[in-house]
């Protein structure tokens, strides 16, 4: 358990405790902690640990980093190979770099220690049961209690969950999801030649069940090779895996780490807040709907709740509270959420459609521009659809 003073929590009163130490968490505390706040960062595991995510740094997620961070980068991509369930390969590419990959496991512990060295206070090995707004352990409207297992409680004046999919401050808040899908990804160490022929290059397969997809990202000696499907679809998904795996060639490579996740994106009236909690990242269901990405939601949604949560830990009254609560959500919404609405378009139409989809990102170059625009972060899904007229036409034609 790492804390400079953890025998005093139970004796003060934090502006702002986060709970998750993952990128939403990270970026919380870092907000909170630069704008001079007294700031309590809690994660249950023990740093760095391993996380199921395929890694890939796009650029909102770049554009979201505190200043002066160097990205781990384990690879740099600048060609894609797409696939139609195996068939159909076209691999296109570009003079700029499309997006890094990384190691989940470095790229959380160094936002963790740029929170740190912002001012916030790391405590590992702190799991929360449950947050509570009223009652014995709440000595005022300002406060809120944050009981740990054991029966320890922290007070604190904001409280931001980032405690990922299956978040116990999500279920406090009354998140609701409407998609929810499995990922399964196998670790893959091969040799030289192999690495060497992925070396700048991912693949990406639209799968054989509605809406599924695989992957490849290259990570130096290591190959993340994972698939998703929405869930209900588990033996598929697993043979998908498997199939994905052996038609690469790479069945006879033992995988260091086999892990699977599930990815819950909220429905659109759903909650980020209740009195002075706030969600965000995963535990919020804050991600894109059609790839599933989800680190460029956890960073941009976790920076905005950090700002909040200082603006609710100085509010007075539960009016005050609840006016700045409801800023930070207008703020998700106006912005994450204009994605997220086009990305669940985009999702239905790939549903039905995917080979439409393979054609026209691989034969029709506009369709591939647009691809490498997004990924690079010189524009959004939302922003071609709202900005190039001929791009509405062909979603709500394909929509209807």
């Amino acid at each position: 358990m790492s804390s400079e003073n953890s025998s005093d929590d139970a004796r003060q009163v934090w502006d702002v405790v986060v709970i998750g130490a993952g990128p939403a968490g990270a970026s919380a505390a870092y907000a909170a902690a630069v704008a001079g706040r007294r700031v309590l960062l809690l994660e249950k595991a023990e740093l760095p640990r391993y996380k199921t995510c395929g890694g890939g740094i796009i650029g909102p997620s770049r554009d979201a980093l505190p200043p002066g961070f160097d990205l781990p980068f384990r690879d740099r991509v600048h060609a894609v190979t797409f696939t139609l369930d195996g068939k159909y390969s076209r691999t296109r590419r570009s003079k700029q770099i499309l997006f890094g990959l990384v190691n989940r496991s470095e790229f959380d512990q160094q936002l963790v220690e740029h929170a740190q060295k912002a001012g916030a206070e790391l405590r590992t090995g702190a799991t929360v049961s449950r947050v509570e707004q009223h009652g014995a352990a709440v000595p005022d409207r300002r406060t809120v209690a944050v009981v740990l297992q054991g029966g320890e409680t922290l007070l604190a004046r904001a409280v931001v969950g980032a405690d990922g999919s299956a978040s116990r401050i999500g279920a406090h808040v009354g998140v609701k999801l409407e998609q929810v899908d499995l990922g399964l990804e196998a670790e893959i160490p091969v040799p030289a030649t192999v690495a060497e022929d992925w070396k700048g290059r991912v693949l990406i397969d639209w799968g054989p069940m509605p809406g599924s997809y695989g992957w490849v990202f290259p990570k130096g000696e290591t190959l993340t090779v994972g698939v998703i499907s929405a869930r209900g679809e588990g033996s598929a998904t697993k043979r998908y895996l498997e199939d994905f795996i052996a038609r690469l060639g790479l069945a006879g490579f033992e995988p260091s780490i086999s892990s699977g996740h599930l990815t819950r994106c909220r429905a659109d009236d759903s909650p980020l807040s209740r009195g002075r909690v706030l969600v965000c990242g995963d535990a919020a269901g804050l991600l894109e709907p059609w790839t599933r990405e989800g680190i460029s939601f956890a960073l941009r949604s976790g920076r905005l709740a950090g700002e909040w949560a200082v603006r609710i830990a100085e509010s007075h009254d539960a009016v005050d509270a609840r006016r700045q609560a409801l800023n930070y959500a207008f703020a998700v919404k106006a912005g994450l959420g204009v994605e997220m609405s086009v990305g669940k378009r985009m999702l239905t139409v790939f549903e039905r459609r995917p080979g439409v989809l393979h054609a026209a990102i691989t034969g029709f170059r506009p369709a591939w521009k647009a691809f490498a625009r997004i990924t690079r972060g010189t524009t959004t899904l939302g922003e071609i659809v709202r900005t190039h007229p001929m791009a509405g036409r062909v979603l709500s034609s394909m929509d209807r």
